[in-house]
């Protein structure tokens, strides 16, 4: 909840929950940005995506694997009101699964991310979310048929399979670099320094 809570990405919600989100926000005085645009925050790509929009993707991208689907109800059950374990959980089988598709690039996906770069660049499929916003519209819409949707959704992550890559640093302006979690290149290049 926290993080819809501070994202403001409230679609889908009615409006208590809206209500409840903008509370939780207002009720952390640390926590600069209480006032949210969330339809300008959807279209730039910047919420984490909903169920829908994640099913759409991963349908897409012929790719519908989940914790729920690997365990039985019964196993998930001695998770459940545990959410830390829950977590744990959800690393794990992120860490572990063949291919990683985060839906949202909040802290537990970039170190998750990282960590795979770290074991050897594990398939991990980072998602254009503004393109998709957009294309998940389109199709929503009926301007794009699903054959359409799912050639669209491939090709635009056709290079975004989290591959080696140099991590971008702006010495004056930390917020906006990579963060090193996400990929630690350092850790990952022989040093020349030797």
């Amino acid at each position: 909840m926290d993080m819809l809570a501070f994202s403001g990405c409230t679609q889908g919600w009615n409006s208590e929950e809206v209500k409840e989100l903008t509370r939780m926000r207002y009720a952390y005085p640390w926590w600069k940005e209480k006032i949210i645009n969330f339809e300008l925050k959807w279209k730039d790509g910047l919420c984490p995506f909903t169920l829908e929009e994640t099913a759409l993707t991963l349908r897409a991208l012929k790719y519908m694997v989940r914790k729920e689907t690997l365990l039985e109800s019964t196993d998930l059950r001695f998770f459940q009101n545990h959410s830390s374990q829950m977590a744990v959980l959800d690393y794990l089988v992120s860490l572990e699964s063949d291919i990683f598709v985060p839906t949202y690039d909040g802290n537990m996906a970039k170190v998750v991310e990282g960590h795979r770069r770290f074991l050897g660049f594990n398939k991990t499929i980072l998602l254009d979310r503004k393109q998709l916003v957009n294309l998940i519209d389109h199709y929503n819409i009926g301007s794009l048929t699903w054959d359409e949707f799912s050639s669209a959704v491939k090709k635009t992550h056709a290079n975004r399979m989290g591959r080696p890559s140099k991590r971008v640093v702006i010495p004056d302006r930390p917020k906006e670099e990579d963060y090193f979690y996400a990929n630690p290149e350092e850790c990952l290049l022989p040093s020349t320094n030797h």
